[in-house]
């Protein structure tokens, strides 16, 4: 009778290298960790596959690797596993140190080893990421530099703008014409990036498909679509609509609890709000053109809500909207104002 063999791996991934620990289970008896340290290059990766067919690792659904989101060092990695077909988990490092409980001490080797323990005792609810796609992430990149060059060109006018208070009109001038270039030169390169989103988005079809099925739902428009698309891997993991309000913050969660502590509904403050506040944007935009959101606002207004929960209700709807559009690969149809 053949074993029933699964491994379970736990990676730290640091600017320079990575830890991994293997832990094997043969017929649900665990073998002892084995640990190892690798550079993250392509000459590690290599060292690190060499390091795995030693071990007799599976790249099938036999194995599980889990990392932590780092951003863009675990890239590599990703790479590495959407080639080779290893089962990834890219989690959230947030929730996976949590998950660990009360926890002392800490280095990247003891990461590895914790990693390991989460792949092993959550195998049957994590879901292997999806495998890596360069049109995604370089879409992904342009909308990073485009928010980084335009703080700068933000910062930019902020400084100019509070130095106007105290400097002389003869210094101040001096000031601007100093900046001018600068500012000139970030709103072209941030025209030139916009322009390189539009051309990615037009690229790839799933992504162009998304992209316009979410510009149809009101109060979503050009940049609110490519940022939900960069924050939710182009829907790939079909999330739904309260995993999406949640993830932006606006989504009222309760707070009660026995007979003291009775707290009203009010969301959470771990939220992307860059996300929040695009949505918010675009709820004001949707409040303002569309009878469906106005007529909805006024109603939670007239029930006693305050403007600002009434707002944050048009902003939970339109993320239900978004996903809901996307889920059923059907534009948003506004039945509201063919009843009326």
């Amino acid at each position: 009778m053949k074993k029933e063999v699964r491994f379970y791996l736990g990676m730290d991934v640091s600017k320079l290298w990575v830890d991994i620990t293997l832990m094997c289970v043969a017929d649900h008896k665990k073998q002892p960790k084995v640990a190892e340290r690798f550079d993250n290059d392509a000459a590690g990766l290599k060292a690190l596959h060499k390091w795995l067919k030693k071990h007799q690792v599976s790249f099938d659904e036999n194995s599980l690797l889990v990392i932590e989101n780092t951003g863009v060092y675990h890239r590599l990695v990703w790479e590495y596993c959407s080639t080779h077909g290893l089962p990834l988990y890219i989690g959230n490092a947030t929730h996976i140190k949590y998950s660990f409980g009360i926890a002392r001490g800490k280095n990247d080797k003891i990461d590895s080893e914790r990693l390991c323990s989460y792949a092993c005792k959550n195998a049957e609810e994590l879901k292997a990421t999806p495998v890596l796609n360069p049109v995604f992430l370089r879409l992904k990149d342009m909308m990073t530099a485009r928010s980084r060059l335009l703080a700068q060109k933000n910062n930019i006018k902020v400084y100019l703008g509070e130095m106007k208070w105290s400097n002389s009109k003869e210094t101040q001038l001096l000031l601007e014409q100093a900046h001018e270039a600068a500012l000139e030169g970030l709103k072209q390169s941030i025209k030139i990036v916009e322009d390189r989103i539009k051309q990615i988005i037009e690229q790839d079809e799933a992504i162009k498909k998304n992209y316009a099925l979410l510009l149809s739902v009101p109060g979503i428009g050009h940049l609110t679509a490519v940022y939900i698309i960069c924050c939710t891997n182009n829907f790939i993991c079909k999330i739904t609509g309260k995993q999406l309000a949640s993830y932006a913050g606006v989504a009222p969660f309760g707070n009660t609890s026995g007979t003291s502590i009775k707290g009203r509904d009010k969301v959470h403050k771990m939220a992307n709000k860059d996300l929040k506040k695009l949505l918010h944007m675009g709820a004001v935009s949707a409040i303002t053109h569309y009878p469906e959101f106005r007529d909805y606002y006024e109603r939670k207004v007239k029930e006693g809500k305050h403007k600002l929960s009434a707002i944050n209700a048009v902003r939970s709807k339109i993320a239900l909207r978004a996903v809901a559009v996307i889920n059923n690969q059907t534009p948003y149809v506004d039945n509201y104002t063919k009843m009326a």
